[in-house]
């Protein structure tokens, strides 16, 4: 943001998007506090480390005779952080200060510090900053296209080894989905009232000015106690355009901006490490710039973390998408995701294999999540990342019955550069975790690790061999096939019609995921899918190009393309199964979780 950025009116207390002289916020708990500049002490800053400082909204203010002043928001904060900061800095006394003032002294203080902490905020042995593979992975690749090319049987078998491992992962998909079928959630409450917690949810943007009025006004529909919600719209500072967007809009109190200070690396990851040591929420959550989640959601996640063993550390919600409609890019996009969230996740889960988390409607206990490290600020997967390192914690992630409807892209290429972007972070993820094999295998324990490696290599394994399996589709036609000197008719034609075995099996799924998804209308567009698989081997291509010259470059994605669609805006659209009881309206439904969380 340049200077003379400023938030509306109403913008809350923060102000994080101001610039100037930092002065002492409005109140501390109930008492008004007066506008005086205040003057940060950087050697003590350093002393208690810049990130604690913004984690716990403090400021100390240089020696006042025997004692330190400390800049404090909040009372009750102070009493408990006093032994910490008497360890530190000998005597100290509170100041009210308020919370924009003191992040806006720490913003100019000590930038460097607070982003370099962000950045680094994932342990190195955990993170892709620490990886240098240019040494191997050029002659890697190199190797692979030559065996394909000598050994053309090898990269047959290859192919048909990764096909069967996919296949039987959708197939486990089928039997978990027929063994375990959905009900209706338990409406029985917590065995002891708790407090609703206060959550806060992040919302990163970056360009997003075309969606901003949109993403306020479905923000502003969430039902959960205005005291208890804390949104966090993350930006970029030198994003101009957002800035005079965010200028425009009245925000509500619980609604504030938190600007973004520069950096090495600009990924979301990196803004989502900035914005968690302002958040004030014991839970804190995900949304996308271009997200509709459900009105109830934030009730569902207090009540299902109410009822999680403490080890479940991680909440997925459902993700569909409100333009379904808009062109056959994405309807296939779309049936691509209802398997994915209906099918194939619950399987992983039932499996006990670690679950890559989807980059929204993913909600965190923020002490796991500072316990892992938060997000890997050099990672464009941070979440399929972020899931692995839960796991490998000894944390467990489980599923929200709640959907968050968003944008599907509409254009091929469009589509192709969010996907290489996927591809690129799922095989950096999948060699930063695999640098130690031994290490991995005894922290997910075997089970695990074999999950593991049927995820990340079966994905990108399955558009990699892709090109080779389709040429089979001459046989059943008739038309010659390179390998037909080598393979005999009746192998050939075993392969060919194995193959559409395959595709039966997964449109069989698909068909299904619909259905319980409430989607039965996108099944006719199922067998176009056929011509959707060839996006993702062409996108792998670009992928493969950018981890090895720019593995951190985030590829954005443009938000507010195409309209939703009127059946399924985020508006009106039906509720994925389980569906209400008879009668029971959208908002019994809310009142119902209400009382049950609280």
């Amino acid at each position: 943001m340049g200077p003379g950025a400023r938030v509306a009116p109403g913008a809350g207390r923060e102000g994080a998007m101001q610039t100037g002289t930092a002065t002492i916020g409005p109140r501390l708990g109930d008492r008004a506090v007066p506008q005086t500049p205040i003057c940060p002490d950087p050697r003590q800053i350093d002393a208690l480390g810049a990130s604690l400082c913004a984690r716990e909204t403090l400021l100390p203010l240089g020696l006042a005779g025997a004692v330190t002043p400390v800049a404090m928001s909040d009372r009750r904060r102070f009493r408990r952080l006093r032994p910490t900061l008497e360890s530190v800095l000998g005597p100290v006394v509170a100041v009210p200060v308020g919370a924009g003032a003191i992040h806006a002294a720490l913003d100019r203080h000590r930038a460097r510090a607070l982003t370099a902490a962000a950045e680094t905020r994932c342990p190195a042995g955990m993170s892709l900053r620490s990886l240098r593979p240019r040494r191997w992975r050029h002659a890697a690749l190199l190797g692979v296209l030559v065996a394909a090319l000598a050994m053309p049987m090898l990269a047959l078998w290859l192919a048909l080894a990764v096909t069967a491992i996919n296949a039987a992962l959708t197939l486990a998909a089928l039997v978990v989905a027929a063994l375990a079928p959905r009900a209706p959630a338990s409406r029985t409450g917590p065995e002891r009232p708790t407090l609703l917690p206060r959550i806060s949810v992040i919302v990163p943007l970056l360009g997003e000015a075309p969606v901003l009025a949109a993403l306020i006004a479905r923000l502003d529909r969430l039902d959960y106690p205005r005291d208890r919600l804390d949104i966090v719209l993350a930006v970029e500072r030198d994003d101009a355009a957002t800035a005079r967007a965010l200028a425009t809009v009245a925000l509500p109190p619980w609604m504030r901006v938190v600007a973004a200070l520069p950096g090495r690396v600009r990924t979301k990851p990196r803004a989502l490490n900035l914005a968690l040591d302002r958040c004030r929420g014991t839970i804190v959550g995900i949304y996308d710039a271009e997200d509709a989640p459900e009105p109830d959601q934030l009730l569902r996640v207090a009540d299902a973390f109410a009822r999680a063993s403490p080890r479940t550390a991680c909440l997925q919600g459902r993700l569909n998408f409100y333009n379904a409609r808009a062109n056959w890019i994405t309807r296939c996009f779309a049936i691509e995701y209802a398997v994915w969230f209906t099918l194939i996740l619950p399987a992983l889960s039932r499996l006990g294999w670690p679950v890559p988390l989807g980059g929204t409607s993913v909600f965190f206990r923020r002490d796991a999540l500072e316990a892992v490290g938060g997000w890997d600020a050099h990672n464009v997967t941070e979440d399929a990342d972020l899931g692995m390192r839960l796991a490998r914690a000894g944390y467990r992630t489980g599923l929200l019955d709640s959907t968050t409807w968003e944008e599907a892209t509409a254009s091929p290429g469009t589509w192709m550069r969010q996907r290489s972007r996927w591809q690129k972070g799922y095989a950096a993820t999948w060699a930063c975790h695999m640098r130690a094999p031994a290490r991995l295998r005894a922290e997910i324990g075997i089970r695990g690790f074999v999950g593991m490696q049927i995820l990340f290599l079966g994905s990108l394994g399955g558009c990699l061999v892709a090109p080779v399996l389709w040429s089979f589709w001459a046989v059943p036609l008739g038309l010659p096939h390179p390998l037909a000197d080598t393979l005999s008719r009746p192998a050939m034609l075993t392969v060919a019609w194995g193959l559409a075995g395959v595709a039966v099996l997964n449109g069989g799924a698909s068909a299904l995921a619909l259905c319980r998804l409430g989607r039965p209308g996108l099944i006719p567009w199922i067998p176009l899918r056929q011509l959707y698989y060839p996006l993702a081997s062409l996108s792998l291509l670009k992928a493969s190009a950018e981890l090895f010259r720019a593995p951190f470059y985030w590829d954005k994605t443009a938000h507010g393309v195409t309209r939703p669609d009127t059946a399924a805006a985020p508006d009106t659209a039906p509720a994925p199964d389980p569906v209400p009881s008879p009668g029971q309206t959208a908002g019994s439904r809310s009142e119902s979780l209400r009382s049950r969380a609280s």
